[in-house]
């Protein structure tokens, strides 16, 4: 399957059920879970990458887990809308992964997510290790909470 756009997304969905968002990073692999109405983005937890196999079979696992009807991909743009290496990187992982499981997904722009949440993390106070330990799944809620408040516009 490849990637929908979320416009066409939104058509193929039920009226409720779950959604993952994903942060994919070079070291790990947020997650966040939204609420069956589409409505809240939650944390939910970092995969550490390994290898693609192992990294699939976790993330499709937790999809599972939820029963979760689609998926939020986090897609790391340069500044100036531009497809860097990060990009094509994270593009190539949806790819392989759609090839173990039909589960639609859309690409979400990830611009500076990280550093929002950094950001609110740093404000709240939280020591350099907790905000370590939270960020990846707290930016995959970052972006999913832009596509679901998306959505609810559709």
């Amino acid at each position: 399957m490849r990637a929908t756009p979320l416009e066409e997304l939104a058509a193929l969905l039920p009226p409720k059920g779950r959604l993952i968002g994903v942060d994919l990073g070079t070291k790990t692999i947020g997650l966040a879970l939204s609420d069956v109405e589409r409505r809240l983005a939650s944390p939910l937890d970092t995969i550490a990458r390994v290898k693609f196999a192992q990294d699939a079979a976790s993330l499709l696992k937790r999809a599972a887990d939820f029963e979760v009807c689609a998926l939020i991909v986090g897609l790391p743009l340069n500044m100036d809308g531009t497809e860097g290496p990060r990009a094509q990187a994270t593009r190539a992982f949806m790819r392989n992964l759609s090839k173990l499981a039909p589960l639609p997904f859309a690409f979400w722009d990830e611009r500076l997510s990280t550093a929002a949440v950094t950001r609110e993390l740093i404000a709240q106070d939280a020591s350099r290790a907790k905000r370590a330990e939270v960020v990846d799944r707290m930016a995959a809620a970052y972006i999913l909470q832009g596509a679901l408040d998306r959505l609810k516009r559709l």
